[in-house]
């Protein structure tokens, strides 16, 4: 999988790979190259005692070494470049892709697992990458390098590499096998103390009303604490890892010492042949610790990569047409014919059979007990779920063969639970028609009901609007929604259940002003209160996700006993009759 992602998101940056690659090798081979010019020094200066052949071969070592840090930082900087074009790539694509799945999806994911995958995931592999390009590349080089210049200085002194090598890449081995598992947990985990945040954060007055402070600490605690033993058990590991490194080399460097004072003893190899091997050792031993933090990275990135790619990977159960169609006619009309809507895993299914047709210039309203499915058909009209059986049409054609921009300018549909986003009133507004005029604006706010109180905001239009809406109430949230929807202009208005939390003058003063301002749209309506729909030209009655009557508000209560318990419940028998 991070092989497959790498390979997807770095093949724009070829050349400047290339040009990381190049300047590392350049980099490297001079590193390399500075312990033979200081045993000449050595062997053939120091010991001999000509200045001039010092000097000379320093002014070769100072320019070397010039070489070096040029290439270094020209590496890290273009590594460091791509490493971050990598991340923002790997990032929009990720959010592209979340836009296109159904809300179907985004629920089995899960908006905190999103998220990190979104943040921390990215991050992970991004990190990966950047270290990749500044220090791994340099690694096998290095360690090549290193073995055949240490060869070059004394033959039988390079054994010991026969013996560090495999011991140190043994132990580092054992640690990473470990360390997998132990990352892939550490990931769930942290989803869970997102999640978990995200919901308090969220339910904060609920928390408070039940008085629930407590028990979310305890919880908090233990997400967190889960997560801290899984981030120990990492921290062990990677603690043992290093010391156990710099102890392989350390007992190294001891042996090199020893059997070369030997050497030199013998007269089998001269001083700065010595000092040049012991530097080549500790290349080489630095190379594999090099490797040894990145094979430490890995493992975490592989299973960060796994994530992204389930993400990338998901398809939508609400596919858009390959041959859309482009235009409608410009009625509106919306008409349900035998539609059924199954959830996955579910016992039974929340729609069965639903006909249903809305005219333009009419009011339908869908009401029914808690449960009955009227959320879940009004979804199915702009697409949020595809119906699995029977065919939702506007305009006489199916919506999955519509194009999704001409679907989105035709319907719209003020939610349930409606969303406002960080900005101002008026960049909510413009949410679905960004060249609306203030003027268009302030119409869309007193038809509904919320000219007065964006008034008396001090910068009016230009008040600010909190992530969520959280700075106006409950009302206020509910009526801005509405005027979103009405600058958009569509031909198809759904309201799902969005005056619930209006008072019984603005709802009637709402739905007065709605009458007359999209008089020729097709509206419809799904409610709870019988007095916000008994005055719709058709009133649809669901239970248990079954039409079981329709007709006006009179009919219904002289034919249908389902609308006249729901009434019933709700008003008196003297209201009732009014």
């Amino acid at each position: 999988m991070l092989i497959r992602l790498l390979r997807t998101y770095l093949r724009p940056y070829r050349g400047p790979i290339t040009l990381v690659v190049l300047l590392q090798l350049v980099q490297t081979l001079a590193t390399l190259y500075l312990p033979t010019l200081n045993a000449d020094i050595i062997d053939n200066g120091v010991v001999t005692g000509d200045t001039g052949y010092i000097v000379e071969y320093g002014g070769w070592m100072l320019a070397v070494s010039l070489l070096q840090i040029v290439c270094s930082a020209a590496a890290v900087f273009y590594g460091a470049r791509t490493a971050m074009a990598l991340g923002r790539d790997v990032r929009a694509g990720l959010f592209a892709k979340v836009q296109e799945l159904s809300a179907r999806e985004v629920g089995e994911l899960g908006a905190p697992s999103l998220i990190t995958r979104t943040t921390n995931d990215i991050q992970q592999v991004q990190m990966l990458v950047l270290m990749t390009f500044t220090l791994m590349i340099s690694a096998p080089i290095m360690c090549v390098g290193g073995i055949i210049l240490a060869l070059n200085q004394d033959v039988p002194l390079s054994g010991l590499l026969l013996v560090v090598v495999p011991v140190l890449i043994g132990i580092i081995s054992l640690i990473v096998v470990r360390m997998r598992p132990l990352f892939r947990l550490m990931q769930v985990r942290i989803d869970l103390v997102n999640r978990v945040i995200r919901e308090q954060i969220t339910g904060i007055r609920v928390i408070r009303a039940f008085v629930r402070d407590e028990h979310e600490r305890v919880r908090f605690e233990k997400t967190n604490g889960e997560l801290r033993d899984v981030s120990l058990a990492v921290g062990r590991l990677m603690s043992l890892m290093f010391p156990t490194v710099m102890l392989v080399v350390n007992a190294s460097s001891i042996l090199v010492l020893w059997f070369g004072a030997k050497r030199i003893d013998t007269g089998g190899m001269e001083i700065g042949a010595l000092t040049a091997f012991l530097s080549y050792l500790m290349q080489i031993l630095m190379s594999v610790m090099m490797a040894t933090f990145m094979f430490v990275m890995i493992p975490r990135a592989e299973v960060c990569a796994e994530r992204i790619q389930e993400v990338l990977g998901a398809e939508s159960s609400v596919k858009a047409p390959t041959d859309p169609v482009t235009s409608l006619g410009e009625h509106g009309e919306l008409e349900l014919r035998g539609v059924s809507f199954h959830y996955p895993g579910a016992e039974s299914a929340v729609l069965s059979g639903v006909d249903l047709v809305a005219h333009p210039g009419q009011t339908t309203a869908i009401i029914g007990s808690t449960g009955a499915g009227k959320t879940t058909l009004l979804n199915l009209v702009p697409r949020l779920f595809d119906a699995t059986g029977g065919t939702v049409l506007v305009d006489g054609v199916d919506v999955r063969r519509i194009d999704p921009a001409l679907l989105a300018r035709t319907v719209s549909m003020v939610p349930q639970k409606p969303y406002l986003f960080s900005g101002t009133v008026a960049s909510n507004l413009r949410y679905g028609r960004p060249d609306a005029t203030d003027d268009e604006l302030w119409r869309a706010l007193e038809v509904a009901q919320a000219a007065d109180f964006v008034r008396a905001m001090p910068e009016a239009l230009g008040a600010p609007i909190a992530q969520g809406g959280t700075n106006v109430s409950g009302g206020q949230r509910q009526r801005l929604a509405i005027a979103r929807t009405l600058v958009a202009r569509p031909e198809v208005y759904l309201f799902d259940d969005s005056f619930s939390a209006l008072d019984y003058a603005t709802d009637a003063a709402l739905r007065e002003a709605l009458r007359r301002e999209i008089a020729d749209a097709t509206v419809v309506i799904v409610a709870q209160r019988v007095s916000t729909i008994r005055d719709a030209d058709r009133i649809v009655v669901l239970d248990e996700g079954r039409v079981v009557g329709t007709g006006t508000h009179e009919e219904l209560m002289t034919d249908n006993e389902t609308y006249r318990e729901i009434v019933l419940s709700q008003l008196t028998e003297q209201e009732a009759a009014a």
